[in-house]
């Protein structure tokens, strides 16, 4: 198992929420806002939490890092993060996936450490995903190239990292993982994205206690 002290988490909140039409990060979901359901999450994981953009409104869950850049996407939060963090790993969960479990975060990060991996992703369907993802802290230089070249995809940039630093892309397939992940959720759900009001919908259906 990793150290604790070699790795930290933080929640990309600096999103519009325009297809939501409010922050999505402070909708009730299970009982709590959905940002301090994405914090336990990290939380449940063995890491220390902290958000990255958002509204210094935020700043009351956790300690927030300012997005220097806003409006150039979650690439700019991550940049902001790792310019910040001291440990040699960052997971990154945005706000606006709910279902995902702690335990495939401990997956994708036991992985990176025993293949010290720069980028480490999920794939469902044959599809990569850009989030959750785990990184290596010396990609923040190559992850600043990128958003200064106006690559601020996140799937491009981490690709352009990884390959900077001499490795492909590490990418675990969801429906490998099921076994090991466990849960209540099949891998079809942990990566259900809260952008629009039906899918926060739907994220409370499958949550007992959850507000619709």
């Amino acid at each position: 198992m990793i150290d604790p002290r070699e790795a930290a988490g933080f929640v990309l909140a600096g999103g519009r929420s325009s297809r939501m039409g409010q922050n999505k990060a402070l909708l009730p979901f299970g009982g709590q806002s959905l940002l301090a359901h994405a914090l336990a999450t990290l939380n449940a994981a063995g890491l220390t939490a902290q958000i990255s953009g958002g509204e210094p409104e935020l700043a009351r869950f956790a300690p927030l890092i300012p997005d220097h850049e806003p409006g150039l996407g979650p690439l700019s939060g991550i940049v902001a993060a790792l310019r910040c963090n001291t440990a040699q790993w960052a997971v990154f969960l945005p706000v606006d996936l709910p279902l995902l479990p702690s335990s495939l975060l401990r997956i994708l990060l036991r992985h990176s450490s025993d293949t010290h991996a720069p980028v480490t992703l999920v794939s469902l369907n044959g599809f990569v995903e850009s989030f959750p993802v785990v990184l290596r802290q010396d990609t923040l230089s190559p992850l600043q190239s990128a958003l200064d070249s106006a690559q601020r995809g996140c799937l491009r940039g981490f690709r352009h990292a990884a390959e900077a630093l001499g490795h492909p892309l590490t990418v675990l397939a969801a429906e490998d993982l099921a076994g090991q992940v466990g849960g209540t959720h099949p891998p079809s759900q942990w990566l259900l994205n809260v952008n629009r009001p039906e899918d926060f919908q739907q994220a409370c259906q499958q949550t007992p206690g959850s507000i619709p």
